[in-house]
């Protein structure tokens, strides 16, 4: 039964915040966390991570950024990842994960680019493939049965 979702990132200060936000509001019974494989333990997220995610009716204003570890890749049932790289690491790092570690935009392969140091379009850019993969899950998680997801 998939109840627990982990998204990561490298900084858990841009994508995974706004894609945990995102997956959180559209699939409500769902935990939903995120971390990042390289996070600035207690960051706040991005200012233009927060004003995007804000002009698309999210609040990131509380979020500070985790690091992954053991634990949190155990209690996770599904594990997403922006970029193809990430899952490499990810599973080298935690063996155990493999096979539940998959690219958030898993249907088509593409990459969701890290728009960190970049101008407001490119964290516009990203939230915009973001949404496309949380789409993707929405529609593969809600095609379970009734039994495998939690409903609200």
């Amino acid at each position: 039964m998939i109840q627990n979702v982990l998204v990561l990132c490298i900084g858990n200060i841009c994508r995974s915040p706004m894609a945990e936000a995102l997956l959180a509001r559209e699939l409500p019974g769902l935990r939903v966390r995120s971390a990042g494989l390289a996070a600035v333990v207690g960051a706040p997220a991005d200012s233009l991570s927060i004003d995007v995610a804000r002009s698309h009716g999210l609040d990131l204003i509380g979020h500070r950024a985790r690091q992954v570890d053991a634990t949190l890749m155990q209690q996770a049932d599904l594990v997403l990842v922006m970029t193809r790289q990430q899952r490499i690491e990810t599973e080298q790092r935690f063996p155990l994960a493999r096979g539940k570690v998959f690219l958030l935009r898993h249907r088509d392969g593409v990459d969701v680019d890290d728009p960190l140091l970049q101008p407001r379009s490119a964290f516009e850019t990203a939230y915009t493939d973001i949404a496309a993969g949380v789409g993707q899950w929405q529609s593969r998680l809600l095609a379970l049965p009734t039994s495998q997801l939690p409903r609200p």
